[in-house]
């Protein structure tokens, strides 16, 4: 069995997003909601970009045909 990309990439957005998830529910009246962050999971973005990068150049090279 081949597990594609996308299911990895979908199991470490839910991981990522379970990670940063703040208390449910609406803030109590009066307060205002609170600014969303630019660099939250900035790293963990990065990590995943870089290992679907070398899964993209492994996998090229792997169906690269080579002359004989």
């Amino acid at each position: 069995m081949k597990i594609s990309p996308s299911k990895i990439l979908s199991v470490l957005a839910l991981c990522t997003a379970s990670a940063y998830a703040g208390p449910s529910g609406p803030p109590p009246p009066g307060v205002p909601p609170p600014g969303l962050p630019i660099d939250g999971g900035l790293i963990a973005l990065l990590f995943v970009a870089l290992v679907y990068g070398i899964y993209k150049i492994f996998n090229i090279q792997l169906n690269k045909k080579t002359p004989m």
